[in-house]
């Protein structure tokens, strides 16, 4: 596994990145002491499944309320006026 100083870590850290994520980990080290170990995550086995969306499934399971934008107008309107007079 290979070594690397602090200084040389971050002028390079995006091809260091792009190594440790292919399976090449490596140590960042300070003052010749090794401090960090920077390995690739697991790779889940499983693959995601990407079903796609259908749409219009729910069709006719739900209802929209003919006055759905005005729905509660009133109620809102004394929130923000108070009782009308």
């Amino acid at each position: 596994m290979k070594t690397v100083t602090i200084k040389h870590a971050q002028t390079h850290l995006s091809r260091l990145v792009e190594e440790a994520a292919n399976g090449e980990a490596f140590v960042i080290a300070k003052d010749g002491k090794a401090m960090v170990q920077v390995m690739p995550l697991p790779v889940d086995e499983k693959p995601v499944s990407k079903t796609k969306r259908r749409a219009g499934f729910l069709k006719g399971q739900a209802t929209v309320p003919d006055d759905f934008n005005s729905m509660f107008a009133k109620e809102i309107e004394e929130m923000f006026y108070g009782e009308p007079k």
